[in-house]
């Protein structure tokens, strides 16, 4: 098993670490402006829309914009029909990632880590950062080559098929641990990198390849959920938003798998920038169909997590 569990383990761990020292050299480069957009900008639904696809592009984490959402309308900074806008942003700026990872510019790899970390190391403050989110670039491919180590091990061992294509519902399957590892690393965009390594590799099909980061849109609700948990029900609300949004999403274009494969070639020619399209084209979609509802959407969150009212005590009469 170590066949697997050291490419998994190091590919993942590179990933992760890229895409922290990229999201953190991005937001030193944005200063406190990230704040100010969420503050400044999110009077309408469409203005908060707007400002979540931005955020979330330059953070390269809907999870992070999510989760400083969620902080704002727990101290009252935002109200919850405010954040509506820029959850459903969040979900559209995420795409970027997904499509950056879809460039083949892996002979870049070493040269951008090199690069990074000359930048960084550079007496010019105002250049180091971006010598992280360089070499946070380098680490991301080089984490998502590592993990297609994985795919003559899991072939050889038929783990695959004995997990997903062996049984009765393969796209259910695939559905399911998308949204459980996702929940487990905490990123969703780490699901997609190794789904992407295996549809590469043909280790997986396109179907399940779809099935699965479609569940990572479930399973990156995790992270929301983790910070509101302890917060006011305003917050929550901001949590069960995001989730109802991508479990309603997911419910509706399951059972279009079949033909969204079929229609597949027409997006791209390589499997990895299909998949890319495809989560954008989902994500893009969902959004989109809500954002003119965005009134009746937070009215539905409301009636399912109504808001606390104080109690008063029952007191005996005598």
């Amino acid at each position: 098993m170590k066949e697997i569990i050291l490419p998994f383990s190091i590919g993942l761990t590179l990933f992760l670490f890229g895409l922290h020292m990229m999201r953190i050299g991005l937001e030193k480069v944005a200063g406190n402006h990230l704040q100010d957009w969420l503050l400044r900008f999110t009077n309408t639904p469409t203005k908060g829309f707007i400002t979540g696809i931005l955020t979330t592009a330059l953070l390269q984490s809907s999870s992070a914009v999510t989760v400083i959402t969620i902080s704002f309308v727990d101290v009252g900074i935002l109200t919850f029909s405010q954040s509506i806008g820029i959850i459903l942003g969040t979900n559209i700026g995420t795409t970027i990632t997904t499509q950056i990872m879809a460039l083949k510019i892996e002979d870049f790899t070493a040269p951008m880590i090199l690069l990074g970390v000359l930048i960084r190391l550079l007496p010019l403050k105002q250049w180091a950062h971006l010598g992280s989110v360089i070499a946070g670039f380098g680490c991301i491919f080089l984490g998502m080559e590592t993990l297609q180590w994985l795919s003559g091990p899991l072939e050889k061992l038929g783990i695959i098929d004995q997990l997903i294509e062996g049984n009765q519902y393969p796209l259910l399957t695939g559905l399911l641990i998308g949204t459980l590892f996702t929940a487990l690393v905490q990123s969703g965009s780490a699901t997609i990198a190794l789904t992407m390594s295996l549809l590469a590799a043909h280790t997986i099909s396109l179907p399940i390849a779809i099935a699965i980061v479609f569940g990572s849109n479930i399973g990156t609700c995790v992270t929301a959920w983790i910070a509101a948990i302890s917060m006011k029900q305003s917050a929550r609300q901001v949590a069960m938003a995001h989730l109802v949004l991508n479990v309603v999403g997911v419910l509706c274009f399951m059972p279009l798998i079949p033909l969204i494969d079929e229609a597949a070639y027409w997006l791209a020619s390589e499997p990895i920038q299909q998949i890319a399209h495809i989560q954008t084209l989902f994500n893009i979609i969902c959004s989109i169909v809500v954002l003119p509802f965005s009134t009746l959407f937070a009215n539905a969150i409301t009636w399912l997590l109504p808001n606390q009212t104080e109690i008063i005590p029952w007191k005996k009469q005598y």
